[in-house]
């Protein structure tokens, strides 16, 4: 008995700690995406079912990203994105929540709609949930997956709904919703996004594919300045960190998050980039924000 007790030990000791190095990779992956990069942004539309389609031209562009980690739990790694444009002008640029067996989706439906999704404690098991918010922290899009660590490389998978890309959000019509098939893998010059996305239209019933895309986002690391970027983040730090604590209660209190496109003819983005402003620097009126910030969200929730 005591040979079976001790077996048994031994098993569940070597299972525990495989599984707590798995983990050490997954986060050491994460934090690999950190540091200050050129990205290269390459979208090329490949194929339709439609034979009279017309594709849409190909879209390439490029700038100088800071990535960085403003959150660091156990289960919990949070990456922000600042784009560095013409050397000094600054723009908040999006973010990426990493939860460790998470089972909890804010899944993209339709019109500026998501909804909650529960994931089993099976499903779960190992995952990483990257969670994706556009540059005004409200939802974008929300996938699972699991980490993989084998042949010297580094990768994890997943797929989601999401809006259209901002790119063509004011210029397409045919389409409402992307799947997107993300590969995050982390490479020897950096770290890539690869996507194989599919437009479809999304009706009461049923998806109807438009038309498929390839797209690549290159993190390039290189000598480049990211310091712009660091000043400006301390200068705006305070107010971002309360938008995402205010966000994160709607989060919360709301099953079925469904935002206005517009409020007093101004987009979301536009309207905390404005507030935004006035609470930079040493002086933040933490409670004169925190009650701002609350009420834009709120005057956005349909």
């Amino acid at each position: 008995m005591k040979k079976v007790l001790l077996f048994t030990f031994l098993i569940t000791s070597v299972v525990s700690f495989g599984q707590k190095d798995k983990k050490a990779q997954d986060r050491e992956a994460i934090f690999a995406m950190e540091g200050c990069h050129k990205v290269t942004f390459d979208f090329a539309e490949t194929f339709s079912p439609d034979t009279s389609y017309q594709f849409y031209d190909n879209y390439s562009t490029a700038g100088i990203e800071y990535v960085f980690a403003v959150e660091n739990e156990p289960n919990k790694i949070v990456l922000q994105h600042l784009l560095v444009v013409n050397d000094t002008f600054i723009v908040k640029h999006w973010r990426q929540d990493w939860l460790y067996e998470n089972r909890t989706l804010l899944t993209f439906d339709k019109d500026r709609t998501w909804k909650k999704e529960k994931i089993s404690n099976k499903e779960a098991k190992g995952t990483w949930t990257q969670k994706v918010f556009q540059v005004d922290d409200s939802p974008r899009y929300e996938g699972y997956g699991t980490w993989v660590h084998v042949d010297g490389r580094h990768f994890w998978e997943s797929t989601a709904f999401a809006p259209l890309p901002r790119r063509e959000y004011t210029k397409r019509s045919d389409y409402n919703v992307t799947v997107r098939h993300s590969h995050v893998e982390i490479t020897d010059y950096g770290w890539i996004l690869d996507q194989d996305n599919e437009k479809v239209y999304r009706g009461e019933t049923s998806d109807e594919l438009l038309v498929e895309e390839k797209g690549h986002e290159k993190f390039l690391d290189g000598d480049y300045d990211c310091q712009p970027a660091i000043n400006w983040w301390k200068k705006n730090h305070r107010f971002w960190e309360d938008v995402r604590a205010a966000w994160n209660d709607a989060f919360q209190k709301n099953d079925i998050v469904k935002l206005k496109r517009k409020v007093d003819k101004k987009l979301l983005y536009e309207t905390f980039f404005m507030i935004g402003m006035k609470y930079e620097g040493d002086q933040y009126d933490a409670k004169k924000a925190r009650k701002e910030i609350a009420a834009t969200i709120e005057s956005y929730l349909n």
